[in-house]
């Protein structure tokens, strides 16, 4: 076939397999047009779940007589001229194919007036021929689009359709996600001549948030944190329900945002999970409903069909940005945790369940229902399949293993001291076997222990510090602001870096590395209050402020093997012996004896 200039319909119907997926993405283009107008009030009319009929109304600034057959020519648009405007896209609509391609498979009708024209014109257009007839016509300032019969043309896309029920239920939802993104506007929706959903225009807080309640829920509004923080050109804010411990989601509400614009971003996605891992040791994605805020030119919403995702110029800032505030307000949902584990703590009992991870693979005999036995394993019978074992028990199993089957365990000395893949309760604690004895590692022990030593011959020079992705601004009392000032050494030694802000406010740039990931805005009024009492930097005054700070280091830690296997080398490295309080073991025959009576 010879190279040749496609059709124009044909030119169009392409072009709408990007635009019109199914009738959402009709309303989604032309609700967003109606914002890029400047309108506050839209309303959406649909008949059998938009294949039949749908109508947006709006009260915007309106198309001139003249510029009505242009609008629904390809590639026009009123946002865009120059190579500079794709730069900074602030508008919704910007490629000027929404309305060519809707009505190349729709018959649709555009009627509209602006503030300064005395009468209202109309456009038709057919996907059969696309001619555009033009005609006076009622209407007052604004704009109506009509699409009638959609896919009527190509009815091998009309018959991917969904059932009536699903293709409406695709509008609603759609129609949800942009209230949230313009409070300013009111949106109303009817299906089948019926009113479904109002969204009144809100015009403060206290509005605002009953919008959010109406489109997600009272549930939502109630167990939400309110999220907002601004540094270096990015402000991001919004609404945040962290997921619930036993791994069910408050709700499955989660929309985010990016300069107004609905966003299913990877980046952005990514950093929400990775907050809620590092805050709460929880893989699921807490609800959410987050708006980002940023220069225009640093994000290019150029890069998707349909505009779902972005690309920013600066993206790791942005994913630290996000990460850091959000891992702030989840932790300050966190249980409190005790340093100081009781004495059941350390007794070996059977352990709740974990569910899969890469660190307790399910060749290791691990199950998300329940810890269950392991193979047999060579010196000995595996007991009967479904029996429950204590996690010991199974780390047991594998310790007498081949050493072919023992390949996983790592070696930390060159003295028969073996450590496995194995870590008990949430997680605290590590397997080892050192000889004929099995024994516990308490890694938060033993990182406290490591932090105090280094600290300690650290202290003449200063601690590390490391600067704040985001400044911290901290209110304080009076008296923790005399102490900054009379503790001025101190706080040179401990690394932290801050400025005045307002009356009673300063800003936090750099802090102690290993308190870099701890809920800093409770850590550092209290350094200031144990600060206060100390006059001299006596060899027992700097002892019991390293332990203090080493155990907010720790507290709440959730330990990878990666990082276990750091800490024992660490401590390895020194030749010493197991630091008080950090490790206990038990012969191997008093273990099976213990379990023999279970």
């Amino acid at each position: 076939m010879a190279i040749q200039i496609l059709p124009p319909l044909l030119a169009n119907q392409i072009a709408a397999g990007e635009v019109v997926e199914r009738p959402a993405s009709v309303v989604k283009e032309l609700v967003e047009n109606c914002l890029d107008a400047g309108a506050d009030r839209i309303e959406i009319e649909v008949e059998k779940g938009g294949a039949k009929l749908i109508r947006i109304r709006d009260n915007g600034g309106g198309i001139p007589k003249d510029e009505l057959t242009l609008a629904l020519s390809r590639h026009a648009t009123s946002k865009v001229a120059t190579l500079a405007d794709l730069e900074g896209i602030a508008s919704l609509g910007f490629r000027g194919e929404a309305l060519a391609s809707i009505s190349a498979v729709s018959r649709l009708t555009l009627t509209s007036r602006p503030a300064d024209q005395a009468e209202a014109w109309q456009a038709q257009a057919e996907g059969r021929d696309m001619a555009v007839t033009v005609r006076p016509a009622a209407h007052p300032v604004g704009t109506t689009v009509e699409v009638l019969d959609l896919f009527f043309n190509t009815p091998a896309r009309r018959k991917f359709l969904r059932s009536e029920k699903t293709e409406f239920a695709h509008i609603d939802e759609l129609i949800r996600r942009l209230a949230l993104s313009r409070f300013d506007v009111s949106f109303v929706l009817r299906h089948n001549g019926k009113p479904v959903r109002q969204y009144r225009a809100a015009s403060d807080p206290a509005a605002g948030n009953r919008r959010v309640a109406v489109a997600c829920g009272e549930r939502f509004i109630q167990q939400a944190l309110t999220v907002r923080s601004e540094h270096h050109g990015l402000l991001l804010h919004g609404w945040l329900v962290p997921p619930q411990a036993d791994g069910s989601p408050a709700t499955e509400l989660q929309y985010s945002y990016v300069n107004g614009r609905m966003m299913r971003d990877k980046l952005i996605n990514h950093a929400i999970r990775q907050a809620c891992v590092e805050a709460l040791g929880l893989e699921q994605a807490p609800a959410y409903v987050l708006y980002l805020e940023l220069d225009p030119r640093q994000v290019d919403v150029n890069v998707h069909p349909a505009k779902h995702e972005v690309r920013f110029h600066e993206a790791r800032l942005v994913h630290d940005f996000l990460l850091q505030v959000l891992r702030e307000a989840l932790l300050t949902t966190r249980p409190q945790t005790q340093d100081e584990p009781s004495a059941s703590q350390w007794q070996i009992a059977e352990t709740p369940a974990y569910p899969d991870s890469p660190l307790r693979p399910k060749e290791h005999g691990y199950h998300g229902a329940g810890f269950r036995a392991a193979p047999a394993v060579a010196g000995g019978r595996g007991p009967a399949d479904g029996e429950r074992l204590p996690q010991a028990a199974l780390a047991y199993q594998q310790l007498m293993s081949s050493p072919d089957e023992l390949a996983s365990t790592s070696a930390v000395t060159g003295t028969e001291q073996l450590w496995l893949p194995v870590l008990l309760q949430p997680p605290h604690y590590l397997l080892v076997r050192q000889g004929e004895r099995l024994g516990l590692c308490h890694l938060g022990r033993l990182e406290r222990h490591l932090l105090q030593q280094s600290w300690r011959q650290r202290w003449v020079e200063g601690l590390v510090s490391q600067p704040l992705l985001m400044p911290l601004r901290l209110s304080l009392s009076a008296a923790q602001q005399a102490v900054l000032g009379s503790h001025a050494h101190w706080l040179t030694t401990l690394g932290l870096e801050f400025k005045p802000a307002s009356t009673g406010t300063i800003m936090v740039y750099r802090v102690p590395a290993a308190l870099r990931q701890s809920n800093l805005a409770d850590t550092l009024p209290a350094l200031l209050e144990r600060l206060a009492p100390l006059t001299e930097q006596a060899p027992s005054a700097i002892g019991d402020l390293c332990h203090w700070l080493a155990t907010q280091a720790v507290a709440g830690r959730r330990y990878d093997l990666s990082l276990a296997e750091g800490l024992l080398r660490q401590w390895q490295q020194g030749q010493a012996p197991w630091p008080a309080g950090c490790y206990r073991a038990l012969p191997i025959e008093q273990w099976i004896q213990e379990w023999e009576h279970e």
